[in-house]
């Protein structure tokens, strides 16, 4: 092999030896929370309607576009809701995005399907656990990559604020990853 070959050769071994090194390394990265965790009550139907805000949030990454967010939901035909998603950049700049969901069925109204772009993007949101009250729920996707607390209000009082940290801890979450988004 001439010697222009055997640099072809090299270059592309080691750009293998880098895309397996990449894999790994993103099927390294630690779950948000410590096992797969099922939610443990059934949900009202209320919680489909109205604003939720972003109070916190854990991420798989460090980077996420969503700063105090809020997801408004609207009722929808066929038992289906439409919900917005509003996000704020750094800068303070505003994003909204429209998704269609619905309920998954037989899972007492704790799990969520939403389709974004047209179905393109199809992602399951699981409702964790939530306040008596339903001032707060705390929704994952299934991985147990993603948390969000979410709550009715814009701020938490600090009683509910320390129940659902709490929460948060007894679910096998490390609350020392809580990004705060309020």
């Amino acid at each position: 092999m001439c010697p222009a070959g055997r640099l072809k050769a090299k270059t592309q071994l080691m750009m293998r030896v880098s895309a397996v090194a990449a894999l790994a390394m993103a099927l390294a990265s630690p779950p948000a929370m410590a096992a797969t965790l099922q939610p443990i009550r059934s949900v009202a139907p209320g919680m489909y309607v109205g604003r939720w805000f972003q109070i916190a949030q854990i991420l798989k990454t460090d980077h996420h576009p969503c700063h105090a967010g809020t997801d408004d939901f609207e009722p929808a035909a066929r038992g289906q809701f439409i919900v917005t998603v509003t996000c704020h950049d750094v800068s303070g700049a505003e994003r909204r995005t429209r998704a269609k969901g619905s309920v998954v069925d037989n899972s007492a109204g704790a799990k969520f399907r939403v389709s974004f772009l047209g179905g393109l993007i199809n992602q399951e949101y699981w409702v964790l656990d939530q306040a008596a009250d339903q001032s707060w729920v705390l929704l994952a996707t299934p991985g147990g990559n993603f948390l969000w607390l979410m709550a009715r209000r814009p701020v938490m009082d600090s009683t509910a604020r320390v129940a659902a940290l709490a929460r948060i801890r007894g679910l096998g979450f490390d609350p020392h990853r809580l990004v705060q988004d309020r």
